[in-house]
């Protein structure tokens, strides 16, 4: 049988493992997918520099447009990147009734409505594997493994740079930027890390699986997003000493305790019981559990990015287009696992009304009746306390740190409990909250 035709645009870290790995294993490859995949066209603004990557395996051209206009290409592969030139030449791509393989999530977090839409009225499969986790299956997971559950919540460490800043900033006591110099010396990190640091990145992945998830929209707009450049080795250090550990998490649970339901969507610094299989992952890798009611809790582990772990899932999906390459489009998987009607518009809740636990850091007066005054304003906003430890503080004598831990409340009480906290003349220092979650 002809072997599939595909264009790569892009041909950086990712395409070129994607183009070392397909020429590897084509053997493997085809006898799973029945054909061969070929990669016959890359684009590159550096052409020599493609060139010495694919040698003569593959034309290159400078222009992107060339390999969508070209009819032989059955699918374009889109590596660039960013949500501008690669929105225009993905929808472009969609409009040519080629099918479309992107590793691109800040594309898919914030036009994956439009794009699914276009992809749809033309019959063509956009295929995003490689989008969330790297060489982690979690989208196939989600989208067809899990389908006969109903899904209750995901919760994933799934960038790695972030988890590796928070591994070395637990494991040697060091600060933030310490650690990120580290970070970026070694690679881990880009030069400009402000999307990885502040959580952008993971919400773009935590976006697209709660679409999977829940059968919404992509609406990563509507998701509440905080880094990790604000962490101190301080709250790492006393969290370790109350049996957890910090992660960036990506959370997206269904509420079904709110009028009409809702979803809870949000990315940030998070104390996770040191038994928990997820608060051990470590270094740059990544994880993700997925609680649903048929088959429980399950984890998915490994590299989460990567030139080949990433390749590897980009390389799924060109195997599962060139499977169903002639099925009918009504009886292919759903982009979002849901039919298009099946869809809902169950909303995402604002932070107020996220339900959580919390870990509080007060820097307070070493006097009488200062912690009675802190816990009676808890109690004033049915917040229930679950431990609370009293440690000399390093900024000099008559201060100590408080560190409370609560049971689960809504985030608007603690908030209105915080302001009141705050301003008593005896909290010397701005209050650190972080949310804990058990993951049970």
């Amino acid at each position: 049988m002809k072997a599939i035709k595909v264009g790569l645009l892009g041909i950086g870290t990712v395409g070129s493992g994607t183009f070392n790995v397909l020429r590897r294993n084509q053997a493997e490859i085809r006898g799973r997918a029945g054909r061969g995949i070929e990669i016959t066209m890359v684009s590159r603004r550096n052409v020599a520099l493609a060139r010495e990557i694919v040698g003569d395996a593959a034309q290159v051209v400078a222009d992107p447009r060339e390999i969508i206009a070209n009819p032989e290409i059955d699918i374009i592969v889109e590596l660039i990147g960013g949500c501008g030139l690669a929105r225009e030449l993905v929808l472009e791509a969609i409009a040519a009734g080629k099918h479309v393989v992107t590793a691109n999530k800040a594309l898919l977090a914030v036009h994956g409505t439009e794009i699914f839409a276009a992809a749809r009225e033309k019959g063509v499969m956009v295929a995003f594997e490689a989008a969330v986790a790297g060489g982690i299956p979690i989208i196939k997971a989600l989208r067809e493994g899990l389908t006969a559950n109903r899904i209750e919540w995901l919760a994933g460490i799934i960038n790695g740079t972030t988890n590796f800043i928070l591994s070395e900033m637990r494991s040697k006591g060091l600060d933030f930027a310490t650690v990120l110099k580290e970070a970026q010396r070694l690679g881990y990190a880009e030069s400009d890390p402000t999307f990885d640091i502040e959580g952008v990145d993971a919400a773009h992945k935590a976006t697209i699986m709660s679409a999977i998830a829940f059968g919404i929209p992509v609406q990563f707009d509507k998701a509440h997003v905080e880094g990790i450049s604000q962490l101190q080795a301080t709250d790492i250090k006393y969290a370790e000493q109350l049996g957890y550990r910090i992660k960036l998490l990506g959370i997206a649970r269904r509420r079904s305790d709110v009028a009409g339901g809702g979803i809870e969507l949000r990315v940030h610094p998070t104390l996770i019981p040191t038994q928990r299989l997820i608060a051990n992952v470590e270094g740059a890798m990544n994880a993700v559990v997925v609680q649903a009611d048929a088959v429980g809790t399950t984890l998915y582990y490994g590299k989460g990015a990567g030139a080949e772990p990433t390749a590897s899932a980009v390389i799924a999906d060109l195997v599962d287009i060139t499977r169903l390459h002639t099925a009918d489009p009504d009886h292919r998987v759903p982009h979002l696992a849901f039919q298009p009607d099946a869809m809902n518009n169950t909303p995402i809740l604002p932070m107020a009304q996220v339900l959580t636990s919390f870990y509080l850091r007060l820097r307070v007066a070493d006097e009488a009746g200062v912690l009675s005054r802190i816990t009676t304003i808890l109690a004033e906003h049915d917040i229930s306390i679950d431990a609370v430890l009293q440690r000399e503080s390093a900024e000099g004598e008559r201060q100590t740190d408080l560190i409370i831990l609560t049971h689960e409340t809504q985030e608007g009480r603690m908030n209105t409990a915080l302001a009141q906290m705050q301003a008593l003349p005896t909290v010397l220092a701005p209050i650190v909250r972080l949310r804990k979650e058990e993951l049970a």
